[in-house]
């Protein structure tokens, strides 16, 4: 089973508000996860990412990957993944 760690969307039409969650990567973008590790609020000024960075970590030391768009979200919060 390969793990990763990526969007899922929520909110309102034109309102997105995304959960970063580890999943399976054979589960629909929307479906079911493992766990949810934090969030992204894209409609704020500046955008609100709130990270569980100890989930996050012992995730990653089990191997999950990143997409490109969480890695990118790491990144901007000062985190180092993969």
């Amino acid at each position: 089973m390969a793990v990763k760690i990526r969007l899922a969307r929520h909110g309102s039409k034109k309102r997105p508000f995304y959960r970063i969650v580890v999943a399976d990567e054979r589960c629909p973008r929307d479906g079911r996860f493992i766990e949810v590790v934090g969030t992204y609020d894209p409609t704020r000024e500046p955008a609100k990412v709130e990270l569980k960075e100890e989930r996050l970590r012992l995730w990653l030391e089990r191997g999950a990957q990143t997409t490109e768009t969480v890695r990118s979200l790491f990144k901007k919060a000062g985190l180092k993944a993969n």
